[in-house]
């Protein structure tokens, strides 16, 4: 099971001036800590057999970002190159975060949903929405990042304090505004076809980021290394013991405990779940809604994806948590490289043919 890293090194902050967002709506200015730096010498290295005479460091960070705790595991041979490497990451982070903040007027995703259109869109909103639009494809229409308006419906009335959820024609009348199929893009231009329409890019920006910061450290020659963003984590070659990554999964009633536990290779695994952040004090709507009901999942307590990018895990780990558990794994067992665990509200386990359970 990841844990905290412990400060002895030193401490900066890359986000100073530079908001990040939130789990609940996902993008959300939120507090931040200091990050923290704690590196560990490891002498000799066995890698499945094969011992490397050299010092190994492993250098950790955590900072609070995007709504939860992010984590970073770098082992390199160079200190200085992983601290260096770990300092850019989070920097990154929190400017692709910055493009992605709806909450921000100026951001270009604040744009959008204010404008209907955003001309001259960066490639990083490109690629997300592109991918989204994608995904909600191959979900039929699961994944859906237009789901925005039902998700302000409900945080409306329930800002306000009222005792009644939105009526039927409420929701219904909000549900025209949902489709991803009426977002259009083209060149660099992204439009939303009906006034009124928004997106939200919770369940898939984390991932991308996460994947984006995996990138710069692989550039930079850290190639053995573990992001953990509350959920969404991305691992990268072994640690430095030469053994694979550990994740546990996380119970979603007991949150200081874990229902299973695997290795990572290479590879992202994605979370999607309740965990109590619900908005309505009856515990029946959070923030995660069923694009074709306009209503929170409440069969599924959480699901896990592995797959080979934390954006496709994110967005697929998502699309589970809202789907009937026994469709949600046929539908990843018919995708190759794709792995899945549903936890039921009761705590009811479901694994994909390839998912496997190891021993702590």
């Amino acid at each position: 099971m990841i844990g905290k890293a412990k400060s002895h090194i030193k401490k900066m902050n890359p986000f100073k001036n530079n908001p990040l967002f939130d789990r609940r709506s996902f993008i959300r200015i939120c507090g931040l800590t200091g990050l923290s730096l704690a590196s560990k010498v490891i002498t000799p290295r066995n890698t499945g057999g094969v011992e490397f005479n050299k010092k190994v460091f492993r250098v950790t960070g955590t900072v609070l970002a995007m709504g939860t705790t992010v984590s970073m595991t770098l082992v390199s041979s160079s200190r200085d190159k992983a601290e260096a490497a770990m300092k850019t990451g989070y920097q990154e982070m929190s400017r692709l975060s910055g493009l992605m903040n709806g909450f921000d007027d100026g951001s270009p995703v604040a744009i959008l949903n204010k404008q209907g259109v955003l001309k001259q869109a960066s490639p990083e909103i490109i690629e997300v929405i592109t991918s989204a639009l994608k995904y909600y494809r191959l979900t039929g229409g699961v994944f859906d990042i237009t789901i925005k308006p039902v998700i302000d419906l409900f945080g409306q009335k329930f800002s306000r304090g009222e005792n009644r959820y939105p009526s039927q024609e409420e929701i219904e009348e909000v549900l025209e505004l949902v489709g991803s199929d009426m977002i259009q893009i083209q060149g660099r231009d992204i439009t939303l076809e009906k006034p009124g329409m928004g997106i939200t890019l919770d369940g898939i920006a984390k991932g991308y980021i996460v994947d984006c910061v995996s990138k710069i450290f692989l550039e930079r020659e850290i190639e053995d290394h573990l992001i953990n963003a509350g959920g969404d984590i991305k691992a990268r070659g072994i640690r430095e013991d030469g053994k694979p990554w550990i994740i546990a999964i996380q119970d979603p009633v007991k949150k200081d405990s874990h229902l299973d536990v695997i290795h990572l290779y290479d590879a992202a695994v994605g979370t999607s779940g309740n965990y109590e952040n619900y908005l309505d004090r009856d515990k029946m709507f959070h923030h995660i809604v069923n694009p074709k009901t306009g209503l929170s999942p409440v069969l599924n307590a959480s699901a896990s994806v592995i797959a080979p990018t934390g954006m496709e895990a994110d967005a697929l780990a998502t699309s589970l948590l809202v789907m009937n558990a026994i469709d949600g794994i046929r539908f990843i067992d018919s995708l190759p490289e794709r792995e899945a665990l549903v936890i039921s509200r009761t705590n009811r386990m479901q694994r994909s043919a390839g998912w496997k359970s190891v021993s702590l």
